[in-house]
Protein backbone atom coordinates (compact mmCIF):
# COMPACT_ATOMS: atom_id res chain seq x y z
CA UNK A 1 0.00 0.00 0.00
CA UNK A 2 1.50 3.61 -1.22
CA UNK A 3 0.69 5.91 1.52
CA UNK A 4 -0.23 9.37 -0.67
CA UNK A 5 -0.59 13.09 0.51
CA UNK A 6 -3.95 14.89 -0.09
CA UNK A 7 -3.64 18.26 -1.10
CA UNK A 8 -5.91 21.31 -0.61
CA UNK A 9 -4.40 24.16 -1.53
CA UNK A 10 -2.79 25.04 -5.27
CA UNK A 11 0.53 24.59 -6.08
CA UNK A 12 3.00 24.60 -8.86
CA UNK A 13 3.71 21.44 -10.81
CA UNK A 14 7.24 22.51 -11.52
CA UNK A 15 9.73 24.69 -9.90
CA UNK A 16 11.46 27.74 -11.69
CA UNK A 17 14.00 25.69 -13.17
CA UNK A 18 10.95 23.40 -14.34
CA UNK A 19 11.89 20.24 -12.54
CA UNK A 20 8.95 18.39 -10.08
CA UNK A 21 7.95 20.78 -7.13
CA UNK A 22 7.74 18.51 -4.53
CA UNK A 23 4.77 20.21 -3.10
CA UNK A 24 2.86 18.97 -6.09
CA UNK A 25 3.50 15.76 -5.21
CA UNK A 26 -0.11 14.08 -4.17
CA UNK A 27 -3.58 13.74 -5.22
CA UNK A 28 -6.28 16.14 -4.84
CA UNK A 29 -10.32 15.88 -5.23
CA UNK A 30 -10.68 19.25 -7.24
CA UNK A 31 -8.25 20.46 -10.06
CA UNK A 32 -5.07 22.46 -8.10
CA UNK A 33 -2.10 22.09 -10.19
CA UNK A 34 -0.72 24.79 -12.07
CA UNK A 35 0.71 22.80 -14.93
CA UNK A 36 3.78 25.29 -15.50
CA UNK A 37 5.59 22.65 -17.94
CA UNK A 38 8.92 24.37 -19.49
CA UNK A 39 10.79 23.23 -22.00
CA UNK A 40 10.66 21.21 -24.99
CA UNK A 41 11.12 17.64 -26.26
CA UNK A 42 9.61 15.40 -23.60
CA UNK A 43 6.37 17.34 -22.40
CA UNK A 44 3.08 16.01 -23.24
CA UNK A 45 0.07 17.78 -23.20
CA UNK A 46 -3.67 16.29 -24.08
CA UNK A 47 -6.91 16.11 -22.48
CA UNK A 48 -9.06 13.17 -23.53
CA UNK A 49 -12.85 12.56 -23.39
CA UNK A 50 -14.97 9.39 -23.29
CA UNK A 51 -18.87 9.94 -23.83
CA UNK A 52 -21.38 6.67 -23.41
CA UNK A 53 -25.03 7.26 -24.60
CA UNK A 54 -27.59 4.45 -24.46
CA UNK A 55 -26.68 4.44 -28.50
CA UNK A 56 -23.12 5.28 -29.22
CA UNK A 57 -19.78 5.43 -27.18
CA UNK A 58 -17.51 8.69 -28.58
CA UNK A 59 -14.35 9.17 -27.99
CA UNK A 60 -12.29 13.15 -28.61
CA UNK A 61 -8.77 13.89 -28.14
CA UNK A 62 -6.42 16.44 -28.71
CA UNK A 63 -2.67 16.38 -27.93
CA UNK A 64 0.98 17.99 -28.51
CA UNK A 65 3.83 15.94 -27.85
CA UNK A 66 6.09 19.17 -28.90
CA UNK A 67 7.33 17.76 -31.90
CA UNK A 68 4.14 16.70 -33.17
CA UNK A 69 0.44 17.61 -32.66
CA UNK A 70 -2.50 14.81 -32.47
CA UNK A 71 -6.17 15.05 -32.48
CA UNK A 72 -9.12 12.32 -33.17
CA UNK A 73 -12.39 11.39 -33.02
CA UNK A 74 -13.95 8.00 -32.77
CA UNK A 75 -17.71 6.59 -32.91
CA UNK A 76 -19.08 2.98 -32.00
CA UNK A 77 -22.43 2.28 -32.61
CA UNK A 78 -23.01 0.64 -30.07
CA UNK A 79 -26.06 -1.81 -31.72
CA UNK A 80 -23.85 -2.63 -34.87
CA UNK A 81 -20.42 -2.41 -33.60
CA UNK A 82 -19.66 0.13 -36.46
CA UNK A 83 -17.05 2.44 -36.32
CA UNK A 84 -16.21 5.22 -37.58
CA UNK A 85 -12.45 6.38 -36.96
CA UNK A 86 -10.47 9.73 -37.56
CA UNK A 87 -7.06 10.89 -36.70
CA UNK A 88 -4.49 13.05 -37.84
CA UNK A 89 -0.71 14.42 -36.84
CA UNK A 90 0.14 18.14 -37.14
CA UNK A 91 4.16 18.63 -37.15
CA UNK A 92 5.35 20.56 -34.26
CA UNK A 93 1.28 20.68 -32.91
CA UNK A 94 1.37 24.25 -34.75
CA UNK A 95 -2.24 25.78 -34.00
CA UNK A 96 -2.26 23.95 -30.90
CA UNK A 97 -3.91 25.83 -27.73
CA UNK A 98 -3.28 24.03 -24.01
CA UNK A 99 -4.49 27.30 -21.77
CA UNK A 100 -6.54 26.73 -18.42
CA UNK A 101 -9.84 25.42 -18.97
CA UNK A 102 -9.34 25.15 -22.84
CA UNK A 103 -8.01 23.36 -25.65
CA UNK A 104 -7.90 23.36 -29.22
CA UNK A 105 -6.55 21.64 -32.65
CA UNK A 106 -7.46 21.54 -36.53
CA UNK A 107 -6.13 19.66 -38.99
CA UNK A 108 -6.31 17.07 -41.13
CA UNK A 109 -10.11 17.66 -41.83
CA UNK A 110 -10.34 17.39 -37.82
CA UNK A 111 -11.38 20.34 -35.86
CA UNK A 112 -11.60 19.90 -32.03
CA UNK A 113 -12.35 23.15 -29.52
CA UNK A 114 -12.55 21.58 -25.94
CA UNK A 115 -13.51 23.40 -22.92
CA UNK A 116 -14.33 22.15 -19.14
CA UNK A 117 -18.21 22.01 -19.72
CA UNK A 118 -17.99 21.58 -23.29
CA UNK A 119 -17.06 19.22 -26.32
CA UNK A 120 -17.03 20.32 -29.91
CA UNK A 121 -15.15 18.50 -32.77
CA UNK A 122 -16.00 17.37 -36.41
CA UNK A 123 -14.16 15.07 -38.03
CA UNK A 124 -15.51 13.81 -41.94
CA UNK A 125 -19.06 12.41 -41.46
CA UNK A 126 -19.10 13.53 -38.01
CA UNK A 127 -20.10 16.86 -35.52
CA UNK A 128 -20.45 16.79 -32.25
CA UNK A 129 -21.62 19.57 -29.68
CA UNK A 130 -22.06 17.83 -26.18
CA UNK A 131 -22.47 20.08 -22.70
CA UNK A 132 -20.70 18.43 -19.40
CA UNK A 133 -21.86 20.40 -16.61
CA UNK A 134 -20.17 19.90 -13.27
CA UNK A 135 -22.45 19.33 -10.73
CA UNK A 136 -22.10 20.81 -7.49
CA UNK A 137 -20.49 18.55 -5.42
CA UNK A 138 -18.79 16.13 -8.14
CA UNK A 139 -15.20 15.45 -7.22
CA UNK A 140 -12.27 14.30 -9.73
CA UNK A 141 -8.78 12.91 -9.14
CA UNK A 142 -5.88 14.70 -9.58
CA UNK A 143 -2.97 12.69 -9.42
CA UNK A 144 1.20 13.93 -9.81
CA UNK A 145 2.93 10.81 -10.48
CA UNK A 146 7.02 10.99 -9.99
CA UNK A 147 9.44 8.99 -11.58
CA UNK A 148 11.89 11.77 -11.34
CA UNK A 149 12.77 15.40 -10.89
CA UNK A 150 12.71 15.69 -14.32
CA UNK A 151 9.86 12.93 -15.48
CA UNK A 152 6.79 13.83 -14.29
CA UNK A 153 2.94 13.64 -14.86
CA UNK A 154 -0.13 15.42 -14.03
CA UNK A 155 -3.40 13.29 -14.48
CA UNK A 156 -7.11 14.10 -13.74
CA UNK A 157 -9.63 11.25 -14.22
CA UNK A 158 -13.18 13.16 -13.80
CA UNK A 159 -15.73 10.32 -14.24
CA UNK A 160 -19.63 10.65 -14.46
CA UNK A 161 -20.05 13.96 -15.87
CA UNK A 162 -23.84 14.31 -17.22
CA UNK A 163 -23.48 14.96 -21.24
CA UNK A 164 -26.45 16.33 -23.17
CA UNK A 165 -26.29 17.94 -26.52
CA UNK A 166 -26.15 15.73 -30.68
CA UNK A 167 -24.07 13.41 -32.45
CA UNK A 168 -24.33 13.77 -35.76
CA UNK A 169 -23.60 11.25 -38.57
CA UNK A 170 -23.87 12.31 -42.02
CA UNK A 171 -27.46 13.15 -42.46
CA UNK A 172 -28.30 11.45 -38.95
CA UNK A 173 -29.30 13.41 -36.03
CA UNK A 174 -28.36 11.86 -32.52
CA UNK A 175 -29.76 13.61 -29.29
CA UNK A 176 -27.14 12.89 -26.57
CA UNK A 177 -29.16 12.72 -23.53
CA UNK A 178 -28.92 10.22 -20.71
CA UNK A 179 -25.04 10.10 -21.38
CA UNK A 180 -21.76 10.56 -19.71
CA UNK A 181 -18.36 11.76 -20.13
CA UNK A 182 -14.87 11.15 -18.37
CA UNK A 183 -11.81 13.29 -18.87
CA UNK A 184 -8.23 12.04 -19.00
CA UNK A 185 -6.53 15.86 -18.63
CA UNK A 186 -2.81 14.68 -18.84
CA UNK A 187 0.24 17.33 -18.61
CA UNK A 188 3.73 15.99 -17.72
CA UNK A 189 7.45 15.36 -18.71
CA UNK A 190 7.41 11.65 -20.25
CA UNK A 191 10.10 8.41 -20.04
CA UNK A 192 10.51 7.66 -23.59
CA UNK A 193 9.11 4.49 -23.37
CA UNK A 194 5.65 3.13 -21.15
CA UNK A 195 2.86 0.87 -20.50
CA UNK A 196 -0.16 1.46 -18.72
CA UNK A 197 -3.21 0.11 -17.78
CA UNK A 198 -6.38 2.37 -17.76
CA UNK A 199 -10.33 1.33 -16.64
CA UNK A 200 -13.34 3.49 -16.29
CA UNK A 201 -16.73 2.43 -15.14
CA UNK A 202 -19.87 5.13 -14.67
CA UNK A 203 -23.58 4.54 -13.60
CA UNK A 204 -25.92 6.99 -12.16
CA UNK A 205 -24.27 8.05 -9.02
CA UNK A 206 -21.78 5.52 -9.12
CA UNK A 207 -18.17 5.37 -10.93
CA UNK A 208 -15.22 3.65 -10.36
CA UNK A 209 -11.52 4.67 -11.85
CA UNK A 210 -8.70 2.37 -12.23
CA UNK A 211 -4.84 2.33 -13.34
CA UNK A 212 -2.02 0.32 -13.21
CA UNK A 213 1.83 -0.01 -14.36
CA UNK A 214 2.53 3.05 -15.46
CA UNK A 215 2.61 4.27 -11.95
CA UNK A 216 3.89 1.19 -10.16
CA UNK A 217 6.64 1.85 -7.72
CA UNK A 218 6.25 5.69 -7.71
CA UNK A 219 4.17 5.56 -4.13
CA UNK A 220 1.45 7.38 -6.37
CA UNK A 221 -1.85 6.15 -7.73
CA UNK A 222 -4.56 6.80 -9.63
CA UNK A 223 -7.50 4.43 -8.59
CA UNK A 224 -10.52 5.61 -6.59
CA UNK A 225 -14.40 4.83 -6.24
CA UNK A 226 -16.47 7.59 -6.72
CA UNK A 227 -20.31 7.63 -4.58
CA UNK A 228 -22.40 9.93 -5.40
CA UNK A 229 -19.88 12.70 -6.78
CA UNK A 230 -17.47 11.81 -3.64
CA UNK A 231 -14.12 10.89 -4.15
CA UNK A 232 -12.97 7.46 -1.94
CA UNK A 233 -9.18 7.54 -3.02
CA UNK A 234 -8.05 3.70 -3.25
CA UNK A 235 -4.05 3.87 -2.80
CA UNK A 236 -2.91 0.46 -3.40
CA UNK A 237 -1.00 -0.81 -6.60
CA UNK A 238 -3.59 -3.25 -8.51
CA UNK A 239 -2.76 -6.38 -10.10
CA UNK A 240 -4.25 -6.28 -14.13
CA UNK A 241 -4.97 -9.77 -15.27
CA UNK A 242 -5.82 -10.16 -18.78
CA UNK A 243 -5.85 -12.13 -21.99
CA UNK A 244 -3.23 -10.31 -24.79
CA UNK A 245 -4.52 -12.94 -27.11
CA UNK A 246 -7.95 -12.72 -26.52
CA UNK A 247 -8.78 -9.19 -25.63
CA UNK A 248 -12.54 -9.86 -25.26
CA UNK A 249 -11.79 -12.25 -22.54
CA UNK A 250 -13.29 -11.10 -18.75
CA UNK A 251 -10.25 -8.70 -17.12
CA UNK A 252 -10.01 -8.66 -13.64
CA UNK A 253 -8.12 -5.93 -11.48
CA UNK A 254 -7.50 -6.67 -7.76
CA UNK A 255 -6.48 -4.98 -4.67
CA UNK A 256 -7.12 -4.98 -1.17
CA UNK A 257 -9.71 -2.45 -1.86
CA UNK A 258 -10.62 -3.76 -5.27
CA UNK A 259 -12.32 -6.84 -7.10
CA UNK A 260 -13.54 -5.75 -10.47
CA UNK A 261 -14.34 -8.22 -13.38
CA UNK A 262 -14.29 -6.45 -16.92
CA UNK A 263 -16.59 -7.94 -19.71
CA UNK A 264 -15.88 -6.41 -23.03
CA UNK A 265 -17.99 -6.57 -26.24
CA UNK A 266 -15.92 -4.46 -28.60
CA UNK A 267 -12.10 -3.93 -28.79
CA UNK A 268 -10.71 -0.93 -30.55
CA UNK A 269 -7.45 -1.02 -32.00
CA UNK A 270 -4.70 1.80 -32.61
CA UNK A 271 -1.05 1.25 -33.80
CA UNK A 272 1.25 3.34 -35.25
CA UNK A 273 5.20 2.47 -35.99
CA UNK A 274 7.34 4.96 -37.27
CA UNK A 275 10.32 3.57 -35.87
CA UNK A 276 11.94 5.94 -33.01
CA UNK A 277 7.95 7.13 -32.59
CA UNK A 278 5.61 3.89 -31.91
CA UNK A 279 2.05 3.10 -30.38
CA UNK A 280 -0.17 0.39 -29.70
CA UNK A 281 -3.39 0.77 -27.79
CA UNK A 282 -6.42 -1.79 -27.32
CA UNK A 283 -9.20 -0.23 -25.72
CA UNK A 284 -12.22 -2.80 -24.92
CA UNK A 285 -15.48 -1.09 -24.09
CA UNK A 286 -18.07 -2.98 -21.44
CA UNK A 287 -19.48 -3.60 -18.34
CA UNK A 288 -18.02 -4.05 -14.78
CA UNK A 289 -19.16 -6.22 -12.13
CA UNK A 290 -17.62 -6.65 -8.78
CA UNK A 291 -17.05 -4.41 -6.08
CA UNK A 292 -15.04 -1.68 -4.42
CA UNK A 293 -14.47 -0.69 -0.95
CA UNK A 294 -15.29 2.47 0.35
CA UNK A 295 -13.48 4.66 3.11
CA UNK A 296 -15.88 3.72 5.75
CA UNK A 297 -14.94 0.01 5.13
CA UNK A 298 -18.64 -0.34 3.33
CA UNK A 299 -17.80 -2.72 -0.37
CA UNK A 300 -20.01 -0.99 -2.88
CA UNK A 301 -21.00 -3.02 -5.91
CA UNK A 302 -20.02 -2.16 -8.98
CA UNK A 303 -22.76 -4.21 -11.38
CA UNK A 304 -23.89 -2.14 -14.03
CA UNK A 305 -21.20 0.34 -14.18
CA UNK A 306 -20.20 0.59 -18.48
CA UNK A 307 -16.84 1.98 -19.69
CA UNK A 308 -13.41 0.56 -20.43
CA UNK A 309 -10.42 -0.76 -20.13
CA UNK A 310 -7.13 -0.71 -22.05
CA UNK A 311 -3.95 -1.09 -22.57
CA UNK A 312 -1.48 1.47 -24.40
CA UNK A 313 2.79 0.91 -24.98
CA UNK A 314 3.95 3.98 -26.31
CA UNK A 315 7.79 4.97 -27.65
CA UNK A 316 7.64 8.23 -27.40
Amino acid sequence: MTREREITEPVDLCLPDGRLNPAAVGWTRRPLHRANLRGWGRCKRWEYWGIVTPTHIVGVVVASLDYAGLLGVYVLDRETLEELSSDAVVPLARGAVFEPGTASLSGGGIRTVLSDTRIRASAPGVELDVEVPLPEGHESLGVVVPWSETRFQYTVKDLGRPARGTLRLGSEVHPIEDAFAVLDHGRGKWPYAVVWNWAAGCAPGLAVQLGGKWTDGTGSTENALFVDGRLHKLDDELVWTYDRDNWLSPWTVTGPRVEVEFHPFHEKVARTNLGVVANETHQCFGHFTGRARADDGAWIDLAGLTGWAEEARNRW
